[in-house]
């Protein structure tokens, strides 16, 4: 397991966060979309120890979860860590202020799919984290109808920037965020976790 990945100052990086619980391809479709449209230069998998907002019973081990994802991304500008088991934070907001903080010439963008913009007003300090950085929420099957209608699409919906400006994103001042289109996987952790509890009891 490593830490902070190499970064270097005026770097273009993108933070994707989440338990992988499993990787997929809409994962990395998703990554690999950021990169482009935001023009970013790296993006790092925070695969994190637990979701405090969900049942992490049954959740795969942290060095597991970092393996498979490593193996399904295998792209020299994505780098898969471990990072908030090292620093030892349980929120995103601990981990993001820790990283600008050590970092501050990095321009961090933070990633996320409709759906967790959906439930972003029950984060942890979810304002603070819109004050820390900017962030890019991906389209996603499903969600994208009524993510932007939600608390915190309402509540940050003047710090929102076209799309025709993402590459400009990670170098605005936040609050500053974008909805990228062009990602409809329907593929979903949830659903892939359910999948492989029913091939257990199925052995069992």
């Amino acid at each position: 397991m490593i830490g902070i990945p190499p970064h270097a100052p005026g770097l273009r990086i993108g933070l994707f966060g989440g338990t992988f619980d499993p990787p997929h391809e809409a994962h990395l479709g998703a990554t690999l979309l950021a990169m482009k449209k935001l023009r970013l230069d790296r993006v790092w998998w925070l695969v994190t120890p637990g979701n405090p907002l969900k049942d992490t019973r049954g959740l795969a081990p942290l060095e597991a979860r970092i393996a498979a994802a490593r193996a399904l991304t295998h792209h020299p500008r994505i780098d898969v860590t471990g990072l908030e088991a090292v620093i030892n934070t349980r929120y995103t907001y601990d981990t993001i202020k820790w990283l600008v903080t050590r970092c501050p010439q990095v321009h961090f963008v933070w990633i996320m799919g409709a759906d967790n913009l959906r439930s972003f007003h029950l984060w942890q300090q979810w304002r603070g984290i819109a004050q820390l950085l900017p962030m890019a929420v991906i389209d996603r099957l499903g969600p994208s109808l009524y993510a932007l209608a939600g608390v915190a699409g309402q509540a940050l919906a003047r710090a929102r920037v076209r799309e025709g400006m993402a590459t400009r994103l990670p170098e605005l001042k936040p609050p500053a965020w974008v909805y990228l289109h062009g990602l409809k996987s329907p593929l979903s952790s949830t659903a892939l976790r359910a999948v492989r509890r029913q091939d257990k009891a199925r052995e069992g």
